[in-house]
């Protein structure tokens, strides 16, 4: 099980969340629900994929969403949509799948409760993640296309990714092969090489926080700790205890570094279940690991793929092996035939 160090995300997770409004309850017999609709929602009805309309919406507006995604520029409404079955749950809301009416594009909805973000006083947060996410555009980072609120509630409309959580992924099948952590670990590098040209560091790089599309392919969520950094260094601790980098647990001044050493954590972590630095006797005993990084990689590991975590998971954030230079290691070239177009 992960310790956290900072738990306090606007992130739709694994915990319960308080009801509801009763419209994002009902739902009709594909799946979704419409405002008019007073039909409750049945297991059976949940778990059913959305039918094709009898009458299809403009052709070339559909063909122009499925490339492009939903219009980001638009004033959007609850009513805009139709609500399908729970996604997750949350500490403040929940995520749905959701139909946009105009378009029936898929995408998800997530709802989070204003209370809730008030008394964990993290609406600044929630600003920025709406701020930096709404302005990304990459293959591997999930789009966060607009946002709406009302009284209680705030809903982001967000890219629907079919498989779910990465880390869901990961406890099923208890590690990846060495193909399939390499593939990932290629989306990864170009994604965060993305983010660092927009002066984005993540900092909450962890299976949780990412997702896999219906092609199987990585998409990066979940920017509630990432922040604009131009030419500056941060202290925030911040993140997931078992991904923090030296500097972090240390109490020293941070750059887009802690990225890199995060994905030599999740790199790890793919082909061996756990992550480098984890003891289970107590959160000081993992931050002593982490500060003396006393790494110990099974035999079974191969030396390319050894050899890249070593470099990824330095002391010293400027000794980090550079994104470029990930994407053109042996161990990526030798599962990737083409790292940039994966």
């Amino acid at each position: 099980m992960k310790t956290a160090a900072v738990k306090a995300t606007a992130a739709v997770r694994g915990h319960d969340a308080h009801t509801t409004p009763s419209q994002l309850e009902k739902v009709r017999g594909d799946g979704f629900s419409s405002g008019d609709s007073d039909k409750k929602t049945t297991d059976s009805e949940a778990r059913l994929l959305p039918q094709r309309p009898k009458t299809p919406p403009n052709r070339g507006a559909f063909e122009s969403v499925a490339r492009d995604g939903l219009q980001t520029n638009r004033h959007w409404r609850l009513s805009d949509f139709d609500i399908g079955r729970i996604l997750g749950k949350g500490k403040f809301g929940r995520a749905y799948l959701a139909r946009e009416k105009g378009t029936n594009y898929i995408c998800a909805l997530k709802v989070l409760f204003k209370s809730e973000l008030q008394e964990s006083k993290i609406e600044k947060q929630l600003k920025r993640e709406v701020e930096i996410q709404t302005h990304l555009r990459h293959s591997h980072i999930l789009r966060l296309y607009g946002y709406f609120h009302d009284g209680k509630r705030i809903y982001l409309i967000l890219e629907y990714a079919a498989r779910g959580e990465m880390y869901k992924l990961l406890q099923k099948q208890r590690s990846f092969g060495e193909p399939e952590a390499a593939k990932y670990i290629a989306q990864m590098a170009t994604a965060l090489e993305y983010l660092h040209s927009k002066n984005v560091i993540h900092r909450d790089i962890k299976p949780e926080n990412l997702l896999i599309n219906a092609n199987g392919d990585l998409k990066i969520a979940d920017f509630g700790w990432s922040v604009y950094a131009r030419n500056s260094r941060r202290r925030t601790l911040c993140g997931t205890l078992d991904y923090l980098p030296p500097e972090m647990v240390e109490g020293r001044d941070h750059d887009a570094s802690v990225d890199l050493w995060s994905l030599g954590v999740l790199m790890y972590e793919f082909l061996v279940g756990v992550p480098p630095f984890e003891d289970l006797q107590s959160h000081k005993a993992t931050y002593r690991r982490i500060a003396r990084v006393d790494l110990h990689i099974p035999p079974y590991v191969s030396s390319d793929a050894a050899d890249l975590i070593s470099k990824l998971l330095q002391y010293n954030g400027s000794k980090r092996l550079p994104l470029g230079d990930v994407l053109r290691h042996p161990w990526i070239l030798r599962h990737v035939l083409d790292p940039r177009a994966i």
